[in-house]
């Protein structure tokens, strides 16, 4: 795919780009961003692209944490800022948990190219960061996806990885049984083909999937590598982005062939990969090699059959870049958004 996204092409002179949310709604393809996200990852193994850890912040006086996710590409001419907001008090106020908000800015000149809502563009970078880890790592006969949680980010996934592997049936687990049988319907309208099922628990899903990704948004290890087999692919992906939370088990980051998205970033938020290193279950230099790497050859994927292969995903600002870019391109050609004066 050659798609034009530098920020050059596409700046009106003097103006911000903004995009809502549902401004952003079906205004860009999964198989696009899996694409810009697989050539972001390369940029950082390639050296053309900035990915420094995040600024997390907090104060006594709330429950709230923020986090500021910064990253910087030649490949689009761009720099990035995202804001992502964790309230968990929401919950009670009937509001989102997280929240998000990103600005791009011109590289060259330090204009602010564009400022879009976070959520469904983080939904589907996330997702397509998945499929990218999984197109270098499962084995190319998977025919089974396994689904560790039922809400929209389970949806995204299979729209992505469906893009990488020709899967046939879907195996998915929740907590809730409501979730589970809407996540069902919703997919069965879009994957007419896809055998959609319902599994009796999460060891149920890793017993029949080829491929399965965790999704939940847990802090304590609900996954157990006692249930991982031979020739299985994991994405690990729903715990959030802290050191004291985490899906997977210390067993199960050993038995497998850990890969990450980003080494900095993994070893100052993922607590799936801290925790089993303070367990003395791995150590750092068992779980160093970046999926850039993977994606450029300079190290090495999956080297068996057998071999049990896991994805390691905190999520990236860079990876935000790469979606934002291809949205403000988008947007541009259709008439999409507004446009307001930030430039002066």
């Amino acid at each position: 795919m050659d798609v034009d996204i530098r920020a050059d092409r596409h700046l009106t002179p003097r103006t911000t780009l903004v995009l809502s949310r549902s401004e952003i709604e079906g205004l860009v393809t999964m198989a696009e961003v899996i694409e810009v996200v697989e050539a972001a990852h390369a940029d950082m193994s390639n050296g053309t692209a900035a990915q420094p850890a995040a600024t997390a912040m907090k104060l006594p006086s709330g429950t709230g944490a923020f986090l500021a996710m910064p990253a910087l590409a030649d490949r689009q001419g761009l720099a990035v800022v995202k804001l992502l907001a964790d309230i968990p008090d929401n919950t009670a106020r009937s509001l989102p948990m997280q929240r998000s908000v990103a600005l791009l800015v011109s590289q060259e000149t330090g204009a602010p190219v564009a400022i879009f809502h976070g959520q469904i563009p983080t939904r589907i970078r996330t997702a397509a960061a998945s499929a990218v880890a999984t197109r270098h790592l499962s084995r190319p006969d998977s025919r089974v996806l396994g689904l560790i949680g039922a809400g929209a980010l389970a949806v995204e996934h299979v729209r992505a990885i469906c893009q990488v592997r020709s899967i046939e049936r879907v195996v998915v687990w929740s907590r809730s049984a409501a979730t589970v049988a809407g996540f069902i319907e919703r997919v069965g309208k879009d994957f007419p083909n896809l055998v959609l099922e319902a599994a009796a628990s999460p060891q149920d899903v890793f017993t029949q999937a080829d491929i399965v990704c965790t999704l939940t948004p847990s802090r304590e290890a609900h996954v157990e590598g006692a249930w991982f087999k031979s020739g299985q692919h994991i994405n690990a992906v729903g715990a959030p982005p802290r050191p004291d939370h985490r899906e997977i088990d210390s067993a199960g980051m050993a038995r497998a062939r850990v890969f990450l998205d980003s080494l900095p970033m993994a070893m100052h938020d993922s607590g799936d990969l801290l925790m089993a290193i303070a367990e003395g279950a791995i150590t750092k230099e068992q779980a160093s090699t970046e999926i850039g790497d993977v994606i450029t050859g300079a190290a090495s994927g999956r080297t068996s059959t057998e071999e049990i292969t896991l994805f390691n995903s905190v999520g990236l600002a860079v990876q935000d870049l790469a979606i934002g870019a291809l949205l403000v391109a988008r947007a541009r050609e259709k008439g999409v958004g507004m446009e307001i004066d930030l430039a002066g």
